[in-house]
């Protein structure tokens, strides 16, 4: 179900480390399934400058508004453009035409304080019903 290609926080987004220093954030399936429909996507501006686990941004869904936290330090590069008059496609690919932002990443080392693929399902089953 998740991309064993990237690394996943349990604030439930994903991280795909592109080279040595670039990365591509998104929300994971699990998310955007208990989310609901999106509707709108708060996201900050090019340049804007990230700690890991700071709040990156908000999505608000048919159920609720809630953060979206960035699981790596860095400084946004680009932000996924498409998704400001179609949020939707959040739900429907949020492994490839949904991601939200790509960053510059100054410390790649930060990934390895996230989650496998593995990792990730395992902490799902963890979860309560």
């Amino acid at each position: 179900m998740n991309p064993p290609d990237r690394k996943y926080s349990k604030d439930h987004e994903w991280v795909l480390l592109e080279g040595s220093s670039k990365g591509t954030v998104g929300i994971t399936e699990f998310a955007q399934d208990h989310l609901g429909d999106v509707v709108y996507l708060d996201l900050p501006k090019v340049g804007t400058k990230l700690a890991q686990y700071d709040k990156l941004g908000e999505v608000e869904s048919v159920k609720a508004v809630s953060d979206i936290f960035s699981p790596v330090s860095g400084e946004i590069t680009e932000v996924n453009e498409v998704l400001s008059d179609n949020p939707e496609v959040v739900n429907d690919d949020p492994y490839g035409q949904g991601w939200l932002v790509q960053l510059a990443i100054p410390d790649p080392a930060e990934l390895e304080s996230l989650l496998t693929a593995e990792q990730y399902e395992a902490f799902l089953n963890e979860l309560p019903s």
